[in-house]
């Protein structure tokens, strides 16, 4: 009877685990679609053994732990180049945002600068013609507005990366937050021996997301991961999460400080990167650039001009000398392209003459066209050095796009291994519920056999008696 009773503890044993692996195989197939889920595999192990005299018996199967199949290495490699990603991304979206201020077909600077030459031509065939000279006025005032929107927009742009470094700032503590206190939920279930995987993968999915904004280090340790930035600031450690802040500099873009510290140069990867890179490097060197033309074009074609003679005739009877065609740039020349404008609204004060008796000479006109050729600034003429500035952005865009989609060919690469370690194959998880479920009928049938007999013995032991 002692025997029959080993037999039916094997076999309820057998039910038990049979049963935990069937679980954990419906838990696999529920979470198939589930953004990090980590495929658990049901360990069995055969039970310790019990020898007497001679003879080994088995004692049955035992379900020793669901194991969440996962590799650390290349969930660190995956959040790196999420790191990547969002740095570029964010870089790429800004600059073509700033692209769009330099691809219009008509009605930029470039086309405006043009335009503004092309009427001096136009007003060299008649120098004296109001009409023609009301013209030029117009182009060069077309010319200013350009570069005043240009510029506008790109502040404005500016502005609004900045209200962006404060949402991902935001957007970071409060992950970071929710990471802390999944380290701590890990570190007390751990503590008791209980499976904690569901929370390691919600965590990993947080970490993911983290990555995607700013660079993160990741260290685990006995109280959980601890995350920092690659720079050493930290961000987690154990249940505890330190909370990044922003405060606006003299200039009034949001500074990012840690503890007290700005650490805003410190930021290497991550979408708030690419934003800082495009509001701190890439936009103010466009700015300054456009800075140089405008104040340089400004200050030539008020040279060009004031070496003619106008329309306005004397007390002597001769023409009243030329003076500025646009308004003075900014000694530094810091804000040129924004405040450019004309100094005159008057056209018979375009300074067309070389002749201060001839009021139908047009030979200052040639002074005025040949700032068209000059090299104004670094050595290239308006146009080449405009044309400098188009290519600089474009090629930022470019390089930038091919950058973000070798990483984003790496990052599925990277996700597919992922895949293949810790997704959920229905077809594998298909063929193990039928294993399980042949082994559970089969237990099944065993205890149902064991029963049988066991009421069988009894009986005999009754009538017996």
């Amino acid at each position: 009877m002692s025997n029959l009773l080993a037999s039916l503890s094997v076999a309820v044993g057998a039910l038990g685990a049979e049963q935990g692996a069937l679980d954990a195989t419906t838990n696999n197939v529920a979470n198939v679609n589930t953004p990090g889920y980590s495929r658990q595999q049901p360990i069995l192990a055969e039970s310790e053994p019990v020898v007497i005299g001679n003879i080994t018996y088995g004692t049955g199967v035992t379900l020793e732990k669901l194991q969440s199949l996962r590799d650390p290495i290349l969930q660190l490699r995956i959040g790196e180049e999420t790191q990547q990603q969002g740095q570029l991304n964010a870089l790429v979206s800004g600059m073509q945002q700033v692209q769009v201020q330099f691809t219009s077909s008509s009605g930029d600077i470039g086309a405006e600068i043009s335009n503004f030459f092309t009427s001096l031509a136009q007003l060299s065939t008649d120098p004296g013609n109001l009409s023609l000279r009301q013209g030029v006025l117009t182009a060069g005032q077309n010319m200013a507005t350009s570069f005043n929107n240009v510029a506008n927009n790109l502040t404005a742009q500016q502005s609004n990366l900045n209200l962006e470094v404060v949402q991902d700032v935001q957007q970071i503590n409060v992950l970071t937050g929710q990471i802390a206190g999944l380290n701590q939920q890990i570190s007390q279930m751990e503590g008791v021996n209980q499976d904690a995987s569901a929370l390691v993968d919600q965590r990993d999915v947080l970490i993911g997301q983290l990555s995607g904004l700013i660079d993160v280090s990741t260290i685990q340790s006995d109280n959980g991961v601890t995350l920092t930035t690659s720079n050493g600031v930290p961000l987690v450690v154990g249940g505890q999460s330190f909370a990044l802040s922003t405060q606006t500099d003299a200039s009034g873009m949001e500074e990012i400080s840690s503890e007290g510290s700005d650490i805003t140069s410190q930021i290497n990867s991550g979408d708030l990167a690419g934003v800082i890179e495009v509001r701190d490097d890439k936009i103010p060197t466009i700015l300054t650039s456009l800075d140089t033309l405008a104040a340089n074009l400004e200050t030539n074609l008020n040279a060009a001009n004031a070496t003619g003679f106008t329309l306005v005739q004397q007390s002597d009877g001769t023409l009243e000398q030329g003076g500025n065609l646009f308004v003075t740039p900014p000694a530094s020349g810091r804000g040129a392209a924004s405040t450019m404008a004309l100094a005159i609204s008057d056209a018979s004060l375009i300074a067309a003459s070389s002749d201060p008796t001839g009021s139908d000479s047009n030979g200052n006109l040639a002074v005025l066209s040949a700032v068209h050729d000059q090299a104004i600034a670094n050595g290239q003429t308006p146009t080449d050095y405009y044309s400098n500035i188009v290519f600089g952005v474009g090629n930022d865009v470019s390089n930038g796009s091919a950058q973000l989609s070798a990483s984003q060919l790496i990052l599925n690469q990277l996700q597919d291994q992922r895949g293949a370690i810790s997704g959920v194959s229905l077809d594998e998880e298909a063929a193990n519920m039928v294993s399980y479920q042949r082994a559970f009928d089969a237990a099944a049938q065993m205890v149902t056999t064991i029963n049988d007999l066991l009421y069988t013995v009894i009986s005999m032991g009754t009538l017996t008696g």
